[in-house]
């Protein structure tokens, strides 16, 4: 996922690190990990405040390592590594979520979201090799093992165990990896006691109770203008939100251009090609993280009109579609979604301005 949305309020929690007591007040946590940034923002109060904090620092660090040797294709040690190698591999519970929630959303999507698309990626250059050279055939060839319905999970009295029926198929969960990622944190930190919370992790987040003016948690959702790299610098919306996940895809940060010819990363399981519609960015509000960075990439597939259908018969799914070109942007919000813009124009087109405005 793309590092398209932006906490707005992040500036105003970042004072509260000046008071040295900590026994009450916000605090941050920033620095990188799943090979992006990470932007944590929670609240601390009463006499455990310190502890707390401290606690939280030190876990952070294990919380994305237990992810990255679950489910990080980057990772050669890593169980999917390992199961793409076809090695015999016990999968622990975060895999076994992620899979199966894989496996459910394929189902759902009619396979337009499909995990086991990694050779596919692969091949375009956007997955854990270096690109390769794409013909017709070798689609059509490659596309004869992908596909969710290639891999079960089996549990019998010894454990689990994922059974392939093609050694050559792989697996791939980075369109859902970082939302589940910040569910995990969510939950483990709820563990610790603490309610009011924001976790952003590359782009995809999940948030909960309230900021630091007591208010809902306001995120800045980026103009999809290609080259716009910097996360806040030109805004398209902002969003209260709270006890829920946000999640935006998009194609113009990661693609290449070839030949006079734009390649984005999302990719479509049937056609085996990258997407060339006018869908620009989606935005999905849902009731996790995963789900809605699923959603997210999905609609990036289906591309507008398809997303609408979806999105009528969909309830609990709220979003904003922006599409055209840089040039001639429209959008296309949910009711749910208008309803969370928290602009006058629920739109924002003069980017760093109205950041420091909405601040």
């Amino acid at each position: 996922m793309k590092k398209a949305l932006t906490i707005i309020s992040a500036p105003l929690l970042l004072l509260f690190l000046g008071c040295s007591s900590h026994r009450t007040g916000y605090v941050t946590s920033d620095g990188f990990g799943q090979g992006s940034t990470y932007h944590i923002v929670y609240k601390i109060e009463g006499d455990s405040a310190q502890a707390t904090r401290e606690k939280v620092e030190s876990l952070i660090p294990v919380w994305f390592e237990q992810i990255n040797k679950s489910v990080s294709g980057y990772d050669s040690c890593s169980a999917i590594s390992r199961i793409n190698r076809n090695e015999t591999v016990v999968p622990d519970s975060i895999f076994i979520d992620i899979f199966n929630f894989a496996k459910e959303f394929y189902a759902t999507s009619g396979g337009m979201l499909d995990a086991a698309s990694a050779p596919l990626f692969d091949l375009w250059g956007f997955g854990f090799t270096e690109r390769d050279t794409v013909t017709s055939a070798g689609i059509d060839s490659i596309r004869q093992f992908t596909g969710m319905d290639m891999f079960e999970l089996h549990h019998d009295s010894t454990g689990y165990a994922i059974i392939k029926k093609d050694p050559r198929a792989k697996l791939n969960f980075n369109a859902v990896a970082q939302g589940y990622s910040c569910d995990y944190f969510a939950e483990r930190m709820e563990r610790l006691g603490i309610t009011d919370y924001m976790i952003e992790i590359g782009g995809e987040i999940f948030c909960k109770g309230v900021n630091a003016k007591g208010g809902k948690w306001r995120i800045g959702i980026d103009k999809p203008i290609d080259g716009n790299l910097v996360p806040g610098e030109y805004l398209q919306s902002v969003l209260e939100v709270s006890g829920k996940g946000v999640v935006t895809s998009g194609n113009y940060r990661k693609f290449y251009i070839e030949d006079g010819k734009k390649y984005s990363h999302t990719i479509d399981p049937v056609t085996g090609m990258p997407v060339r519609h006018n869908l620009l960015s989606a935005t999905v509000i849902a009731e996790n993280a995963m789900l809605a960075d699923a959603y997210a990439t999905y609609f990036m597939v289906l591309g507008v009109e398809k997303s609408k259908d979806v999105l009528k018969k969909t309830p609990g799914i709220e979003a904003m579609l922006i599409y055209g070109d840089n040039e001639n942007m429209e959008v296309y919000m949910t009711d749910g979604f208008r309803n969370a813009a928290s602009d006058g124009s629920k739109t924002l087109s003069e980017g760093a301005k109205r950041q420091n405005d909405a601040r």
